[in-house]
């Protein structure tokens, strides 16, 4: 009987290239080789004492401070562009009322060109801000644009204790071009924040939308206190903007601690992986080198995007176009019904209280409310006719007991009824423009979250921009 012999080697036709596509010999200690299909998923790291969460919340503070400094110091402006007699000795005597009885036409409309020189540039760069999120890294973006608005701060600052009567239409023009500056590049870095936030889990937007409402909060506290404290316009400017340096010093510093979080790391790199967990460890990547945290996307279509997402843009466009068509242009111009007999908060606090104070609490608890309830999910066109029907509260304030008016007659004259008129206004809007955003994320693909949230940006800044004209308007109309 005879057998056959299998002579061919155990291991014939398997090249060694077969092994050595799976061996690779890495001579740095440091570098981690991930194993493209482990066993068992990375744990996601923690986010250490709620670091992450506290700077986004001081983040979204810093994506507002600079427009809010601006409008609230409002006693400074009234100063520099005061009526300039050929006898005025210079000196900062003007007080809180006689800044407001002697407006010329410069003082009455700086306010209005403000909103303008500030919505415009916001809107093109929140654009602009959609197609460079790829073509920029996300360093530059947003350690770049909080460094100009610094600087530009430094500037206005420093303008402050010059005396710029002989020369108020250029002092006029140099800070609308600075104001137009800082709101560019306030773009840039809100509309990252955006698309940063968008890659967190829906508390870490919360935080950042909340963190926008306690800037207002801030600001308007800080504009009550300069009042009581009885602080002459130029004092209370300079306090203010002094407060503003420190607060956008800090946010860039802060900045530049969270991107070296591995929590961080971790949710900005598209597939996390064993090598990102080992620099918790080790306290570096790659021999220690600081990079910026990207990942590939390949090619992303920004139709695709947008037609996933254009409901929640459109509702989120509709409602910050009807809260700045009347706040806070007509809502600065709402007196309280006892004005003029004496008593401090009749003719100081009501409106830096009502106006600015109490509709910040609102928007907050409005945010705050719609990072618990995460409603209405899945259901886009609710959330569009929400945002529609919120169009009532702008008749509603345009009747309330603004002046001057020359057309409109007043129906709403108690001060209650104005109140809670603004507390509701303020709520819903803090509650549509959080929940938007919330929604968002969950309709894209992971890949698409930064670039559909920074396109939520561009919507939002589409609503400020043509609010801001309405309001123009709207002021006309009383």
């Amino acid at each position: 009987m005879s057998y056959s012999i299998n002579r061919r080697p155990l291991l014939a036709g398997v090249s060694d290239s077969e092994f050595e596509d799976d061996l690779t010999e890495v001579d740095d200690p440091s570098v981690v080789i991930r194993d493209e299909k482990p066993l068992l998923k990375p744990h996601e790291p923690l986010d250490k004492y709620k670091l992450a969460y506290i700077i986004f919340y001081f983040l979204g503070m810093n994506t507002l401070i600079p427009w809010s400094f601006f409008v609230t110091a409002n006693d400074y402006w009234m100063y520099k562009f005061r009526e300039i007699h050929v006898n005025n000795t210079g000196r900062h005597n003007y007080t809180h009322t006689e800044n407001l009885e002697k407006r010329n036409d410069l003082q009455a409309s700086f306010t209005s060109y403000l909103s303008v020189a500030s919505a415009i540039p916001n809107t093109l760069f929140l654009v602009v801000n959609t197609f460079i999120s790829k073509k920029m890294s996300l360093r530059m973006r947003m350690v770049g644009s909080q460094f100009i608005v610094f600087l530009l701060f430094l500037i206005t600052t420093a303008l402050i204790k010059v005396n710029t009567d002989e020369w108020q239409n250029l002092f006029f023009i140099i800070t609308l071009t600075t104001v137009a500056a800082i709101n560019a590049s306030c773009a840039i870095f809100g509309g990252s924040l955006m698309g940063i936030a968008g890659r967190f889990s829906s508390g870490y937007i919360t935080a950042m939308m909340g963190g926008q409402a306690l800037g207002g909060i801030f600001t308007a506290l800080a504009e009550i206190g300069s009042l009581w404290i009885g602080a002459s316009p130029v004092l209370s400017g300079l306090v203010y903007f002094i407060i503003g340096d420190t607060m956008l010093f800090l946010s860039l510093v802060a900045y530049m601690i969270l991107e070296k979080a591995v929590f961080f790391k971790y949710h900005m790199l598209k597939e996390p992986s064993e090598s990102l967990i080992a620099s918790d460890r080790d306290n570096h990547i790659a021999g220690g080198n600081s990079q910026d945290v990207g990942y590939d996307e390949g090619a992303i279509s920004y139709f695709k995007i947008f037609k996933k997402i254009w409901h929640y843009g459109l509702s989120e466009a509709i409602t910050f176009l009807v809260t700045i068509s009347v706040y806070p242009a007509v809502t600065v111009l709402v007196d309280s019904q006892n004005k003029g007999q004496g008593h401090a908060w009749n003719d100081i606090y009501f409106i830096p209280v009502v106006a600015y104070l109490l509709f910040s609490i609102g928007d907050y608890a409005g945010r705050i409310l719609a990072g618990i309830l995460e409603w209405p999910k899945n259901k886009p066109w609710v959330v569009i006719f929400l945002s529609i029907i919120r169009a009532l509260f702008v008749p509603a304030i345009m009747v309330c007991n603004a002046h001057p008016r020359h057309h409109l007659p007043v129906y709403i004259t108690d001060d209650i009824d104005y109140i809670l008129i603004t507390m509701c206004f303020a709520f819903t809007n803090g509650y549509l423009c959080n929940i938007v955003l919330i929604l968002t994320p969950l309709v894209v693909e992971p890949e698409e979250k930064e670039v559909a949230s920074a396109m939520m940006g561009a919507f939002l800044g589409a609503g400020l921009t043509i609010g801001s004209v309405v309001s123009l308007g709207m002021v006309k109309l009383l």
